[in-house]
């Protein structure tokens, strides 16, 4: 039987989850894809290369983050964030996000060393979607 998650569930799951897919507009589309995020008070914190789904945010802040852990087909729990998109330029900032997303995720790859095809650095985007709304719905 289906049933709401409380405001805790569904920020457990944000909490545990290892996989987020983020959906945002680009060119006037939805698009979705995976991300690796935490959740500190009301903000998810991710980072990026530039790419469609900055490109995307940066013109329509408006976004969504959904998580979900499957036991079965019948045994499943989803929460989903919706807020708005924000560029974190403050270095500090910046680096603080960085430490936490690599001391959750160790095995995740800076995208900081990734090399562009001149070989210089890319620009790397670390950012936040502010959570306006956060629900999430469980089966079994």
């Amino acid at each position: 039987m289906m049933k709401m998650l409380s405001n805790d569930e569904a920020r457990s799951l944000f909490d545990t989850a290892r996989v987020a897919r983020l959906g945002c507009i680009v060119n006037g589309q939805p698009y979705v894809v995976p991300i690796n995020c935490y959740l500190e008070g009301d903000r998810l914190y991710s980072h990026s290369l530039p790419g469609m789904k900055i490109a995307g945010l940066r013109e329509n802040p408006s976004a969504c983050v959904q998580v979900d852990e499957i036991e079965s087909d019948l045994s499943w729990r989803s929460a989903i964030a919706f807020g708005k998109y924000e560029e974190i330029l403050r270095s500090s900032e910046r680096t603080d996000v960085l430490v936490k997303l690599l001391r959750r995720f160790p095995m995740l790859t800076p995208v900081e060393s990734a090399i562009s095809i001149d070989g210089a650095a890319p620009e790397v985007i670390v950012f936040s979607i502010n959570i306006e709304r956060l629900s999430g719905v469980s089966e079994g």
